[in-house]
């Protein structure tokens, strides 16, 4: 039984206390801080966070609470709570309710977030004048982000999203100043795709699937993306329109686009015209490539949950050290912002900005974070040529298994590579593939339901041997499936096998050989996870599986 951080008599007195707030809300804030701690993580988020009353899962099959039975190579989507992280929210919680008896619950939230923006940095090892505006979600940081455009582009842009076809589905909304979902996370209820008040405008979709190649013909990164993006662009600004240009790095596919040689052409032949924002939401880049970005000025989108393995949600935009100056001393604010943010959201140093918003912890997006950068800071910790040569052998091996799975297909990862600044990440993390009966890929809803299948224990509809109901039983989670449009046919879906940092953390140790078995257990894993999708196919298993959509929301 988890002891409480201290007795409710002491928690009563302080309470006393804080009914004297200036904002009255004290003492309801700091009453939730007594909520159990998996419901705090799973609150203070969209729908989407929410918690099914009968599996206790989120939408991405992700529980509240640590399950280290549950193989987890769903990194793209979302993961389960780690132990360790989940510890590490547990102590983050009680020291906030120990700091809250001698300081007012907004004071001692704010300063713990202002704490966690410095250990960010230091993960990253981003300089002391990047500034970072924490989120509930990565779908939510777009929304800032475009908040922020508008007042360094001193006008509302258009937003031109590269990769549309292969980011969150809230992006088409976000881009457009649209709300994403019809409930915010401050509990605000909305009309999904109604105009936020004041951010609304347009935006051009740049998907980046060779459409005319269809799936008979294998799935793959159009040629012409640069010349796509270049077009888009000149058309804009051609218009009088500013142009906020979102980025990808990577996709759900693991695609990067545009090239640098694209991204360097726009910087010479439309400077200051163009606020760049990069979708690095999965944070599959390098340290370096990440401050090359915010060197250039561009503004970069990252999340604590999807590489890294910290409990969906939690987001974040970094900012370059030449933009806080204008955001902080911008004028008119769309008020339509405000139901998407609260004051420690922001930085302490933006305090004309801040003032403008409610004094409105997030407890649940705090812990959650939390969680994250005891995941981000393991993974750091370890040396940087484990790292490397970890991803390395995962990614050798994860290839060759799916090239000779019979029905498996490989999507090509279709990133450009640009050695140092990549770090580690030169090599794939994401591995998507084809579901494939007879050579043919499989239906939409057949996908869907060996994803499901995959995280349960399918022992008993698997007829066979022992060795395959031991198989069968194991339960793991990957990829959720991305539907894919076609010109030739019908849609189709991939899913994919994801490495996340939690993998490395867990193999390293200081002795080779012991590390080297590490790695070999992880590829046994993936072995087996190929395996059972296998068995699902061949034994038609998965229509014992409850129908639930498994498409990434």
């Amino acid at each position: 039984m988890r002891r409480e951080p201290f007795g409710m008599s002491a928690g009563a007195s302080r309470l006393s206390a804080s009914e004297r707030s200036s904002d009255g809300g004290s003492r309801y804030r700091l009453r939730d801080l007594f909520t159990p701690l998996d419901t705090l993580l799973a609150s203070g988020g969209d729908p989407r966070l929410a918690l099914d009353p009968n599996d206790r899962v989120n939408a991405y099959g992700c529980a509240a609470s640590p399950e280290p039975e549950l193989w987890n190579f769903a990194s793209s989507t979302a993961s389960t709570i780690s132990q360790m992280a989940y510890d590490r929210a547990a102590l983050a919680r009680e020291e906030l309710m120990h700091k809250c008896l001698f300081d007012e619950v907004e004071i001692a939230f704010d300063a713990r977030c202002e704490d966690m923006r410095e250990e960010l940095r230091g993960h990253l090892a981003l300089s002391s004048r990047i500034e970072i505006v924490f989120s509930p979600s990565g779908t939510d940081s777009q929304l800032h982000a475009l908040f922020l455009a508008r007042a360094v582009l001193g006008a509302a842009p258009v937003t031109i999203v590269v990769g549309a076809d292969q980011t969150g589905g809230g992006t088409s909304h976000t881009a457009r100043g649209h709300h994403f979902s019809t409930m915010t996370a401050g509990g605000t209820a909305v009309r999904k795709d109604g105009a936020v008040t004041e951010l609304a405008g347009d935006s051009i979709a740049v998907p980046l699937i060779d459409m005319s190649s269809g799936l008979g013909a294998g799935i793959a990164m159009r040629t012409d993306a640069d010349a796509a993006v270049l077009r888009a662009v000149e058309t804009s600004l051609a218009q009088g329109r500013r142009v906020l240009l979102q980025i990808m790095d990577s996709s759900k596919l693991g695609w990067r686009a545009p090239s640098e040689a694209c991204l360097d052409e726009i910087a010479r032949r439309w400077p200051r015209k163009v606020q760049i924002v990069v979708d690095a939401c999965q944070a599959r880049l390098g340290r370096r490539r990440l401050r090359a970005y915010l060197d250039r000025g561009y503004m970069v989108l990252i999340t604590g949950s999807k590489f890294f393995g910290g409990p969906a949600f939690s987001g974040a935009l970094l900012l370059p050290k030449g933009l806080s100056r204008s955001i902080d001393r911008m004028g008119g604010i769309a008020p339509g912002i405000f139901d998407y943010a609260g004051r420690c959201d922001w930085p302490v140093a933006w305090t004309m900005l801040r003032s403008r918003f409610e004094r409105r912890p997030n407890f649940g997006q705090w812990l959650r974070w939390e969680a994250a950068l005891a995941e981000i800071g393991s993974y750091y910790a370890v040396p940087g040529a484990f790292r490397a040569r970890m991803l390395a052998e995962l990614a050798a091996g994860t290839d060759s298994m799916i090239a000779l799975s019979p029905s498996l297909r490989a999507v090509p990862t279709a990133i450009e590579k640009s050695g140092a600044d990549d770090e580690e990440f030169v090599q794939a993390t994401i591995f998507p593939f084809t579901l494939l009966r007879g050579g043919k890929p499989v239906s939409l809803a057949e996908t869907s339901a060996v994803h499901r299948a995959l995280a349960c224990d399918m022992a008993e509809e698997i007829s066979g041997s022992a060795a395959d109901r031991q198989v069968a039983a194991q339960r793991c989670l990957v990829g959720q499936p991305v539907r894919l449009e076609r010109q030739d046919g019908a849609p189709q879906a991939v899913l994919r096998l994801c490495v996340g940092a939690r993998l490395v953390t867990e193999a390293w140790s200081p002795n080779t050989m012991q590390a080297q078995r590490n790695v070999q257990h992880v590829l046994d894993r993936i072995a087996h996870v190929l395996v059972k999708i296998e068995l699902l196919l061949d034994r038609g298993a998965v229509a014992a599986v409850p129908t639930k959509s498994a498409f990434e929301v």
